[in-house]
C-alpha cells in the first residue's frame, strides 16, 4: 500500500488511514465507468475469446450488469494446457533469481492498481471496501512472500553428507524442482487472494499455470491475469480460462499432463476432484482447502467485550461467506447470557447495503441459491431455537433489487441439530452452553471439519486449547476476529481433517515446497 505508516492486513483493516477511503472512490468511479465491457480468457500470452458468452452482474444490484465472460469449454482447456506445457521446459530452466525479480514485479503491479482491483471485487461479490483492499493487498503479498521463501532457501537446494568412498570425491545434493503443468481453481469469495497463493507458488517453484476462475467472479480472474501479463511472464506460463458451468474445470481435471493440482472450494467438490485425479497414470499431488464450520469456546474467564467484538467480526464479515467464518459459539453457562446480549448488541449496529459505501459493513450474499439457503435455514432455526436478532431477508427500498440478509445470531441450539455440522457459508451463527472448557473443547473437535478456531479465556485455558484444539489455525483472545484473518508471513492459512489435505499451510514456511519434488544429485569422480 502507498502508506508508509500503515500495512494493511485483516487485523489492521479496522481503522485505516484516510487516504484509503480517497483512493478508493476515485478508483470505484474509474471502475464503474467501464461496466458492460467484454473481458477475454487469457491462453498463451494472447487474449482468447470462446464461442458462448455469459453476462456477469453484480449481486449488490441484479440490473447492473459487470461485463461479458467467455463460456469456456473443453477445447479452450486444452488450448491452455498445450501453452502451459510448451512453456514449462523453459520457464523451469530459468534461473530462480529471475523467476522472482519477475513475480516481485508482479507484485509490485497489483499494489499499485489494488484500488481499482478491490473496487471491482466489491461490485463483483459484494465485500465492503476494506475487505475487499485486504483481499487485493493479500495477492500482492503472497507473491511477495513466495519470492522471500524462494531467496530464504537459495532456490531450495541443500548439500548433503558426501560418501566416505576411498580414492573418490563423491558430492550429493538435494534438489526441489518443478512438477510442470499445474491447475488452479478457486472460488468466489476471495478470488484475488485465493488464486494469487497458489499461482504464485506454483510460479516461483518454476511450473507453469492454468487458472480457472469461480463462475461468480471472472472479472477478478481477468484482472489478476492482466497483472501477470504486464509483469512480462513468458508466454504461457501462465493462462486464465473462465466458464459459466463446470465444462473446464472437468476437463483440467482430468487431463493427463496436468502434473499438479490446488482446489479452494467445498469439501464435496474437493473430493471429487481428489478422487478424479487419482485415476491418472500415476500418483501425483493435490492441494485441496475444503471450508469449515469454525468454532469459538468462551471461558468464564473471557474478555467478554473482547469475545463479542471478535466473533461478530469473524460470523459476520464478508456475509459469514468465508470457509473461516465464526459459525458455532460455545459459552461458559456463567457468561452466556450477557455475551449472547454483546453480541446482539454489535449484530443490530452493523448496517447492511451497497458495500462500496463506507458506512456498510455488510453487503449482499452472492446469488439466489445462496439467498434462499439462508431463508430456509432461518425458517428451521426459529423453529428450533431462539433468534435473538436477524432470520429475515431484507428487501426494503434499494436492498430489492440484491441479495441481502440479516445477521443472524442463534441462541439455545440442540446439539442434535444438523446446523452444528453444516457449513452454511451465511451470515448466521449458533450459540449454546457449555459447562466447563473441557466440554467446549469436545464440541470445537465434534466435527470433520478442522480449518480454524478459536478461544477466549485464560492463558492456561489458550494454551490447552492450542495444544488439542483440531484445526490448522487457532487464535487466542482476538478482538480482531475470532476464527477469521490469517495473512501470509503472519497466520499462515490452511486446514486438518477434513478441511485440508497436506497439512502445510499457505503462506507459511512449507508451502512453497508442495509445489515441487525432491531430486538428490549424486556427483561421483575420482581422485
Amino acid at each position: 500500500m502507498p502508506q508508509e505508516k500503515f500495512a494493511l492486513t485483516y487485523a489492521t483493516m479496522f481503522n485505516p488511514p484516510e487516504e484509503l477511503h480517497t483512493n478508493y472512490e476515485q478508483a470505484l468511479a474509474r471502475v464503474k465507468a467501464g461496466l458492460g465491457a467484454e473481458h477475454a480468457m487469457f491462453i498463451n500470452g494472447r487474449d482468447h475469446y470462446a464461442r458462448r458468452k455469459f453476462e456477469s452482474r453484480s449481486p449488490i444490484n441484479r440490473n447492473w450488469l459487470l461485463g461479458k465472460f467467455q463460456a469456456g469449454g473443453a477445447q479452450d482447456a486444452q488450448l491452455a494446457i498445450d501453452a502451459a506445457a510448451a512453456a514449462f521446459p523453459a520457464w523451469a530452466a530459468t534461473p530462480w533469481q529471475q523467476r522472482a525479480t519477475i513475480l516481485r514485479r508482479a507484485a509490485s503491479i497489483i499494489e499499485e492498481r489494488v484500488y481499482d482491483i478491490a473496487a471491482a471485487l466489491s461490485l463483483n461479490i459484494g465485500k465492503n471496501r476494506m475487505e475487499a483492499l485486504g483481499d487485493a493487498q493479500e495477492a500482492a503479498d503472497f507473491f511477495t512472500f513466495a519470492c522471500d521463501s524462494l531467496e530464504q532457501h537459495a532456490g531450495f537446494a541443500t548439500t548433503m553428507r558426501k560418501d566416505p568412498l576411498v580414492g573418490f570425491n563423491v558430492t550429493n545434493v538435494s534438489t526441489l524442482q518443478p512438477y510442470g503443468v499445474w491447475v488452479v481453481i478457486t472460488p468466489f469469495n476471495f478470488p484475488c487472494a485465493l488464486t494469487c497463493g497458489p499461482t504464485a507458488a506454483a510460479l516461483a517453484a518454476g511450473n507453469t499455470v492454468v487458472f480457472k476462475s469461480a463462475p461468480e467472479a471472472p472479472w477478478i480472474g481477468r484482472l489478476v491475469a492482466e497483472c501477470l501479463r504486464d509483469a512480462g511472464l513468458p508466454a504461457g506460463t501462465f493462462n486464465f480460462v473462465s466458464d459459466s458451468e463446470s465444462q473446464v474445470a472437468r476437463a483440467l481435471v482430468r487431463d493427463p499432463r496436468v502434473a499438479g493440482i490446488t482446489f479452494t472450494g467445498s469439501y464435496e467438490v474437493g473430493m471429487q476432484i481428489y478422487r478424479t485425479f487419482a485415476r491418472g497414470p500415476y500418483p501425483r499431488p493435490v492441494i485441496l482447502e475444503m471450508g469449515g464450520k469454525n468454532p469459538v469456546i468462551v471461558t468464564a474467564d473471557a474478555n467478554l467485550d473482547d469475545a463479542a467484538v471478535g466473533i461478530v467480526r469473524s460470523a459476520f464479515g464478508l456475509q459469514g461467506q468465508k470457509c473461516s467464518a465464526n459459525s458455532r459459539v460455545y459459552a461458559h453457562h456463567s457468561i452466556k447470557k450477557v455475551l449472547v446480549g454483546k453480541m446482539a448488541a454489535l449484530a443490530k449496529q452493523l448496517t447492511i447495503g451497497d458495500p462500496t459505501v463506507r458506512e456498510n459493513f455488510l453487503g449482499p450474499v452472492i446469488h439466489r441459491a445462496a439467498y434462499d439457503a439462508y431463508r430456509g435455514h432461518a425458517q428451521k432455526l426459529q423453529r428450533a431455537a431462539d433468534i435473538v436478532t436477524g432470520g429475515r431477508q431484507l428487501t426494503q427500498g434499494a436492498l430489492a433489487d440484491g441479495y441481502y440478509c440479516a445477521p443472524t445470531i442463534a441462541d439455545n441450539v440442540p446439539l442434535t441439530n444438523r446446523l452444528w455440522q453444516h457449513e452454511m457459508f451465511l451470515p448466521i451463527t449458533m450459540v449454546t452452553g457449555i459447562a466447563s472448557f473441557a466440554e467446549g473443547l469436545a464440541h470445537a473437535n465434534a466435527t470433520p471439519y478442522g480449518l480454524t478456531a478459536g478461544v477466549y479465556g485464560s492463558e492456561a485455558e489458550a494454551q490447552q486449547f492450542f495444544s488439542q484444539v483440531q484445526a490448522g489455525v487457532a487464535y487466542a483472545n482476538r478482538p480482531q476476529g475470532s476464527t477469521t484473518g490469517a495473512w501470509p508471513g503472519f497466520q499462515p492459512f490452511g486446514g486438518w481433517k477434513a478441511s485440508g489435505s497436506t497439512g502445510k499451510n499457505a503462506g507459511g514456511p512449507y508451502y512453497l515446497q508442495l509445489y515441487m519434488h525432491e531430486q538428490v544429485h549424486c556427483m561421483v569422480r575420482r581422485g
